[in-house]
């Protein structure tokens, strides 16, 4: 099987096995993996972090955002086209857009973070990722010599993910139980 039908298989598994998760649950691991990254010392020292605004089916980050923006600059990404620019988070949100999704509000900003906290689909404990199939992320990594911390639900681990030459691995990807480290963060 290819890797485009791979991948449409492992997001279907992923909104089945996501759809099993409590609001509850899904709070408690975020908890959990935004105090692990807290506890990072890419996390102590980045002024600046890359963070997302989540969707409902996504590792809930409204509450890290507004907690992280008292002690650091947070950007939040807004779609552009066929792109992600960075604005930087005041408060304000937008969901005025095709997506419906929450965006935030001001102009885009020309910055490379110290630190990206990026969602996924499903990822592999080789720090491979698999996004929502539009390579928003795919195309705004390679622009960023910032440490790249994929977040997710213990449930969105999986043996492997399919990865074509496009796909940008992360760095790091944490979930309420486990820390894994791409072969570049090992060395």
């Amino acid at each position: 099987m290819d890797n485009i039908l791979l991948k449409k298989q492992l997001r279907r598994e992923m909104r089945e096995r996501k759809a099993t998760v409590t609001p509850q649950a899904k709070q408690a691991e975020a908890d959990a993996v935004f105090a692990a990254i807290e506890h990072l010392e890419a996390f102590a020292q980045a002024r600046t972090v890359l963070l997302y605004y989540s969707m409902p089916d996504e590792l809930p980050t409204h509450r890290v955002v507004n907690r992280w923006a008292k002690c650091k600059q947070v950007y939040l990404p807004r779609v552009a086209g066929d792109d992600l620019e960075l604005v930087c988070y005041d408060g304000r949100l937008d969901d005025n857009n095709p997506f419906h999704i929450a965006e935030p509000v001001g102009p885009a900003i020309d910055i490379t973070p110290d630190l990206v906290i990026v969602p996924g689909v499903a990822f592999d404990q080789q720090c491979n990722r698999l996004g929502r199939g539009r390579g928003y992320y795919d195309r705004l990594l390679p622009s960023s010599a910032a440490l790249t911390v994929g977040v997710a639900l213990t449930c969105q681990i999986v043996d492997h993910v399919p990865c074509e030459p496009h796909d940008q691995p992360i760095d790091i990807v944490v979930t309420a139980t486990d820390v894994y480290h791409s072969e570049v963060t090992r060395r």
